[in-house]
């Protein structure tokens, strides 16, 4: 099953293809997506959407509360069995809820489920293991350590090669380029892999 995510950060730009996906939609998020994305249910505190939400949320959460609305929503998707995840709105806006944004990233790589974030302006998930990344010809690709020490066992179809390892707190793997359809990089560790959606 496919899910989206929809969060009160930078509103998403793109059109967004709500077939057959089941789509939560948290809080402020309303305000932008109300009308472009069909929302299954809405979720949150709603301490930030400036208009009563439609489909009625069943649960509002008291605004002091020890998870964000994306956090809650993405327990709920994860529950319901939901192993391919989109967010959108996650970017921009507060970089605590950001960076929050991107440990929701590492929970859903966690729990087994695929998860991508996607802004305006990129493409950004974790992985383990194989990373094809040939669907990204000619973008600039980023990779970070995501919680730990980051391995890099092998790589192909990148302009640049990557050391052996990269640590914890190291930037050594931004800004490489990816040159052709056949490109992959295997890891041990978990990666955090940010594409720019614009070409190099």
């Amino acid at each position: 099953m496919r899910g989206i995510i929809l969060l009160n950060g930078q509103p998403y730009d793109g059109e967004i293809d709500d077939r057959g996906a089941l789509v939560y939609c948290c809080d402020g998020a309303y305000d932008w997506a109300k009308g472009r994305v069909r929302i299954d249910r809405n979720i949150g505190d709603f301490d930030s959407a400036k208009s009563v939400p439609v489909p009625p949320p069943e649960e509002i959460y008291p605004s002091e509360k020890n998870f964000t609305d994306g956090e809650i929503a993405l327990i709920k998707m994860l529950s319901d069995g939901v192993k391919e995840i989109e967010i959108y709105g996650g970017g921009g806006g507060r970089e605590d809820h950001f960076l929050g944004n991107l440990h929701l990233l590492h929970r859903a790589h966690s729990s087994g489920a695929k998860c991508i974030m996607i802004t305006d302006n990129s493409v950004i998930f974790c992985a383990s293991g194989e990373i094809p990344l040939g669907e990204y010809v000619g973008r600039t690709v980023s990779v970070l350590p995501f919680g730990g020490e980051l391995h890099i066992l092998d790589f192909k179809g990148l302009k640049y090669s990557y050391p052996e390892r990269v640590c914890y707190g190291e930037c050594r793997g931004i800004s490489n380029v990816v040159y052709n359809g056949d490109a992959v990089l295997r890891v041990e560790g978990t990666a955090l892999i940010i594409v720019n959606r614009g070409e190099v």
